[in-house]
């Protein structure tokens, strides 16, 4: 199915895409979206202020910035998640009067934030079913009494969102370390805790290795399991130029995705006027959901047998290629070829694109982390790399494609729930505190907490945790049986609308705002995918007097929650540099923080296997062999939940999917046309999605795509209600999104 994404066939909402990524397209969306949020406010030149060195931070993906040589650096989705936090709307105290919680609870998730930002605290008056405007000093001191009561500090549940700064992550790590737990459930343990688990096993750090520049050097690009057109825009510009300058680009991923294919950059007016746009993709390979493995070990047979390793590189460098080649020779192409969905001549072709070059780069995103297998598709990846020496040198390496803006970031500030002794030690030493050692929750570790009743308080800093997590109705659940709930945000969602016994939304300033505090403008630091660490200065006003920093509301809950408390927060939050200084004194790679940061483009942090420095227990890079099983439900359809090119993350900015041809809905299921027919099944039809433990997605539309046979997507989190909460990676508990085995069929 060459170029078709989806068929019109005359079905509503559905029409077939032809234009390239970017493009006129993108313009178009720009505008739009500033016209509907931002309406003719001055501070729609916050965009230009996007990504540059005295502005402020793209609050959406983590693709790093350039050196900055462009008079404006954005992409299509980066003004969205821009005009959505600065828009003009607001929910106020004259909203929550209007709207009750149960007239609320039936709006969409899109209604739910396109509402409006947050004005001042709220608190959930159960008698008259409505959230009521409370001072910050009342919010506090009822949280405070809450955690205050709990008859152990493992309790409570500290949940951080990506999108928070490094500022910020500290502060919260540093409360509830100092509070007596380690429950540090993350938006990371969602997306990318298979890198995070399983790269340090290989090469000594859950960190991708190349850097922006790498990416002009490299002979060859593979990119499997992600689709930058909607998730990290801005990278198109870099695949483009590779493109240009005649590298191949390898994709290796289910679905058809038009931001592999082609991209026209709505940066270049000659492009952009032209009728032609630059190819990305020099192959495209549509891998079976849960084939990557599979794909990976026919590709390591091949550079095997054609003995193309590098051989000084393995011997210095490494250990495990014995125990690895055995795996190798006792996995059948059979088994190859049914798990992958490839024949062994496309993986024949792949494999010589990767011996052919000398600097290889590879790229993965959630399609390789999301499964019951997700560490070991990361560390397969390792491996392939690993045989040619594709570490420590220009234009090759790993690359991790992380989501939002500073989840890195605050994981290396502390945002861990099983922190390291030298990392503890420090932190007690330089606060005078005494960190508990026991390991924390993860999110899945969270919830079943919660659900058992162990666990009574949570607090959000930013996202969307019962949303984002598996199992809806169970997560709904656990939340409203807790004590207690907060919610530090800039925007009011789901999860607030699940009541606890006492029940709190905290407003928090957004990146683009201005951050004053006692001794000035503040700027707060963000690590990008690629661990370049730089400063975020927003500059427009907050959406009302009663907004505070993250920051400030950390700290308030912080001293509400420990009377006696040995940190001195109110000197934390008056001057942020004063924070720096703690990241600095506990994470040494921190060293001369505040100096370096205020340089232009930041600094990067160490990344020892860039040196070839491994910092595993042997000091060498490990080859880790999988033994190649069956995918459990591999006779079954497998779904992988997927996001629109208007969302990001839970956040729903409109109801359309551009570059798949879907308009004004999300109640579809795309499918293999084969698959179909065989089925029984066409384009159009109302269909029932079940798992075999009789989880279902009832009354959508199926939808004929360009997806490998045997596969198919839904939207997320409207197929959040398939996966169960305790189906996960084992070795890095990242729920399997990815790969559901399900069955499809008419509706009655």
């Amino acid at each position: 199915m060459a170029e078709t994404h989806a068929a019109d066939d005359n079905l509503e909402g559905i029409s077939d895409y032809k234009g390239p990524a970017g493009g006129w397209g993108a313009l178009g969306a720009v505008a739009r979206t500033v016209r509907e949020q931002m309406k003719a406010s001055p501070d729609t030149r916050a965009l230009l202020q996007m990504n540059q060195p005295d502005g402020f931070d793209c609050p959406g993906c983590a693709w790093p910035d350039p050196k900055h040589t462009s008079s404006f650096e954005f992409c299509e989705n980066g003004a969205k998640a821009v005009t959505w936090e600065a828009t003009v709307k607001r929910v106020d105290p004259d909203f929550f009067a209007q709207h009750s919680v149960s007239e609320l609870w039936t709006w969409s998730d899109h209604r739910l934030e396109d509402a409006g930002r947050l004005t001042e605290p709220l608190r959930y008056d159960p008698e008259a079913d409505h959230f009521v405007p409370i001072s910050w000093d009342e919010a506090f001191a009822r949280a405070g009494a809450v955690l205050r009561a709990l008859d152990d500090p493992h309790a409570c549940e500290f949940y951080c969102s990506g999108r928070a700064s490094n500022e910020a992550a500290f502060l919260y790590q540093l409360f509830a370390r100092e509070f007596g737990t380690n429950n540090f459930p993350d938006c990371s343990n969602m997306c990318h805790e298979a890198t995070s688990v399983g790269l340090p096993k290989s090469i000594g750090i859950g960190k991708g290795t190349v850097t922006l520049e790498d990416f002009d050097h490299a002979d060859a690009i593979f990119c499997i399991g992600h689709n930058p057109g909607t998730n990290h825009p801005r990278m198109l510009s870099t695949l483009a130029a590779a493109s240009k300058r005649g590298v191949p680009i390898v994709v290796a991923n289910p679905m058809r995705e038009r931001g592999l294919e082609r991209f026209k950059s709505p940066q270049h007016p000659t492009e952009m006027l032209s009728t032609h746009a630059t190819p990305l993709a020099s192959a495209y390979h549509q891998v079976r959901i849960g084939g990557d493995m599979a794909m990976l070990k026919g590709m390591m047979k091949l550079v095997i047998a054609a003995d193309a390793l590098d051989h000084a590189f393995i011997a210095e460098h490494t250990e495990g290629i014995a125990a690895l080649k055995a795996d190798l020779d006792a996995t059948s192409w059979d088994w190859i070829e049914t798990e992958s969905g490839l024949t062994r001549d496309a993986i024949e072709t792949m494999a010589k694109v990767y011996i052919d070059a000398e600097r290889v780069i590879v790229c993965y995103g959630m399609g390789i982390t999301q499964h019951r297998h997700g560490t070991q598709n990361v560390q397969s990846i390792a491996n392939l790399l690993l045989l040619r020496g594709n570490f420590g040198k220009e234009g090759a390496g790993i690359c991790p494609l992380r989501g939002h803006s500073n989840v890195q970031g605050d994981r290396t500030v502390g945002i861990t729930e099983i922190p390291t002794e030298d990392m503890l030690e420090r932190l007690d030493a330089a606060y005078g505190i005494a960190s508990p050692r026991a390991h924390g929750h993860n999110a899945v570790e969270a919830l079943e907490a919660m659900r058992e009743g162990r666990s009574r308080a949570l607090i959000g800093l930013g996202g969307n945790l019962a949303v984002a997590m598996p199992d809806p109705e169970a997560c709904f659940a656990a939340v409203r049986g807790l004590d207690l709930s907060v919610n530090v945000l800039t925007k009011f969602n789901r999860t607030c609308l699940l009541t606890a016994g006492e029940t709190l939304v905290l407003p928090c300033l957004g990146r683009t705002e201005l951050d004053e505090q006692e001794a000035g403008a503040q700027f707060v630091t963000v690590e990008d995918s690629m661990s370049m660490v730089h400063a975020s200065r927003g500059k427009l006003k907050a959406p009302g007097p009663h907004v505070r920093s993250e920051p400030a509301i950390v700290a308030g809950l912080a001293k509400a929650a420990m009377p006696h408390t040995r940190v001195d927060w109110d000197g934390l939050v008056a001057d942020y540099d004063r924070i720096r200084e703690g990241i600095e004194q506990v994470y040494p790679d921190f060293h001369a923080f505040n100096r370096r940061v205020r340089e232009p483009g930041g600094f990067r942090l160490t990344i020892p296997p860039s040196d070839r420095i491994w910092k595993t227990p042997s000091g060498k890079a490990q080859f880790i062999a999988h033994p190649s099983a069956r995918e459990d439900g591999a006779r079954s359809m497998l779904l992988t939940t997927i996001r629109s090119h208007d969302q990001y993350n839970t956040t729903i900015y409109s109801l359309d999917d551009r570059y798949r041809g879907v308009t004004g809905r999300r109640d579809v299921i795309f499918a293999n046309e084969v698959d179909l027919d065989m089925l029984g099944l066409a384009h159009g039809d109302i269909v029932d999605v079940t798992t075999p433990a009789g989880r279902a997605l009832k009354g959508f539309t199926v939808v004929k795509h360009a997806i490998a046979r045997g596969s198919l997507a839904a939207y997320y989190p409207e197929a959040n209600c398939l996966v169960p909460l305790d189906d996960y990676d084992p070795v890095s508990g990242t729920p399997a999104y990815k790969s559901i085995p399900v069955e499809i069929v008419r509706a009655a």
